[in-house]
């Protein structure tokens, strides 16, 4: 369809950060200075939608207002404070950042590029965006949608996951660069890849370097990057069992502290396999001490970015008296808020103890 115009990277800056002054959402963490608020949203955005984020992001502050009180907290804590926002690594890593902070740099946040690498759990992008937008360090970022800004603007089909496309990105994005308002400028290229040129329907006549686009330029903007292919991911049966006392209080127990949602608290349960739920049920009840009757409850399914999780949930009404056999605790409604309980088990949870559930037994 044509020829993309030749635009040097000083004026793509400066049309790109017009645009951003005229256009970007307010946001509580726009224009922040405090380099510990910056650092807790940016890792929230990672692999979420900003709208998900916004309603986390206020009482995590409210919870935990520094670095010092972040690093204080107990993993349950902040799992707890994280729950149902996913990625649970990123809590982890939030928080033995913090604790580093607070052990070893005596408190203070790093002010470097180098100094916020430094930190555990802190990658390429996320000590880019921080350093450059809290900081003004002139460092590059790259998450997914700057990397289909830029695979877009320069004709680029190759997928950023590869190495070699994510090796030109990086480079490209220093590149581009500009010497001042650098943070501004990494906060840009998310917001046009977030707003504008989108996935799926880019408005093209909205976009700053529409004339400089080689994808716009080909007819095409959806054909650059290229798609990776999709799999279905694998669909895992699993039951999960309710052990309820008369005082309303239920049994959870903690995953293996590697592996998915590692450490994180959940119904007493087990893979199905390819067996039958209920008989798998039944033995799930034994190996915690129990023969007494299961009533089938609701089912819960939950997916994660590689497979996806179908619990049969079983209700067991047990005596004030009975202990299980292994290592769990009793837990009430309130205290759903102070362990890190992952989505996935709370959907499990609310399967077994939705009302038609209770009315079945």
């Amino acid at each position: 369809m044509g020829r993309p115009a030749e635009v040097g990277a000083p004026r793509l800056a400066q049309r790109l950060l017009a645009w951003y002054d005229r256009h970007r959402r307010e946001l509580p963490w726009r224009d922040s200075q405090d380099a510990y608020r910056v650092w807790v949203s940016e890792v929230m955005l990672q692999q979420t939608q900003v709208a998900t984020v916004l309603s986390y992001y206020a009482p995590f502050l409210a919870r935990f207002p520094d670095v010092a009180a972040l690093a204080a907290a107990s993993e349950d804590e902040v799992l707890g404070a994280w729950s149902g926002l996913g990625f649970y690594r990123r809590a982890r890593n939030l928080h033995r950042g913090a604790r580093f902070v607070v052990q070893t740099l005596e408190g203070q946040l790093p002010r470097t590029l180098e100094g916020w690498l430094a930190l555990p759990g802190v990658g390429r992008y996320t000590a880019g965006a921080v350093s450059s937008i809290a900081c003004g360090v002139r460092a590059p970022i790259l998450d997914g949608n700057v990397g289909r800004v830029l695979s877009r603007l320069r004709g680029w089909r190759e997928h950023p996951s590869e190495s070699a496309a994510a090796r030109r990105l990086w480079a490209e994005a220093e590149a581009l660069l500009p010497q001042e308002r650098v943070g501004d400028f990494n906060q840009a290229l998310m917001e046009l890849g977030a707003t504008v040129c989108r996935p799926r329907q880019p408005t093209c006549e909205r976009c700053p370097w529409r004339d400089a686009c080689a994808a716009r330029a080909a007819g095409d903007p959806h054909a650059f990057p290229a798609p990776r292919a999709a799999k279905a991911p694998p669909r895992v049966l699993r039951v999960a069992l309710l052990l309820e006392r008369p005082d309303g209080r239920w049994l959870m127990t903690r995953r293996p502290s590697d592996g998915l949602l590692a450490s994180m608290w959940e119904l007493p349960s087990r893979d199905a396999g390819g067996d039958d739920p209920a008989r798998v049920a039944q033995r799930l009840a034994r190996a915690w001490g129990t023969r007494r009757k299961l009533c089938p409850a609701g089912t819960a399914e939950h997916r994660f970015s590689h497979l996806e999780w179908h619990t049969r949930t079983f209700r067991v009404a047990v005596p004030a008296d009975w202990s299980p056999a292994q290592e769990a605790r009793w837990v009430r409604e309130q205290d759903l808020t102070t362990l890190g309980v992952p989505t996935a088990s709370r959907k499990a949870l609310e399967a077994a103890r939705a009302p038609e559930a209770s009315s079945a037994q």
